[in-house]
């Protein structure tokens, strides 16, 4: 399915401002704000916390490198570009533990 096709089978984020993803000190190391040009990846970050209960581990970033479909190439073409999936690749390649915490309006 493409990126737009999983989209449209996740939870709504109407009622979230953004979502903080944090180590395990807590620390904020990614924010994706619920704004223009960043509601795909808040809605897709959104339905990981929930599927994984608020963790973002090799297996929850798996799960979203495919829920971006066709967008990955393009981020693995170009480094930097598309920061949300960078952070799903170096979840995924150095085995880190996040948090997902969605933040109510």
């Amino acid at each position: 399915m493409s990126f737009q096709d999983n989209l449209a089978t996740m939870p709504a984020i109407d009622h979230l401002s953004g979502l903080d993803i944090l180590d395990k000190e807590g620390k904020v190391v990614h924010h994706i704000p619920n704004a223009p040009g960043k509601q795909g990846s808040l809605k897709l970050y959104h339905a990981l916390a929930q599927e994984f209960d608020g963790k973002l581990d090799a297996a929850a970033a798996e799960r979203g490198l495919t829920w971006f479909a066709e967008h990955v190439a393009d981020a693995e073409a170009n480094p930097g570009k598309h920061p949300n999936i960078d952070l799903l690749f170096k979840v995924k390649a150095e085995n880190i533990s996040l948090t997902l915490k969605p933040l109510a309006a």
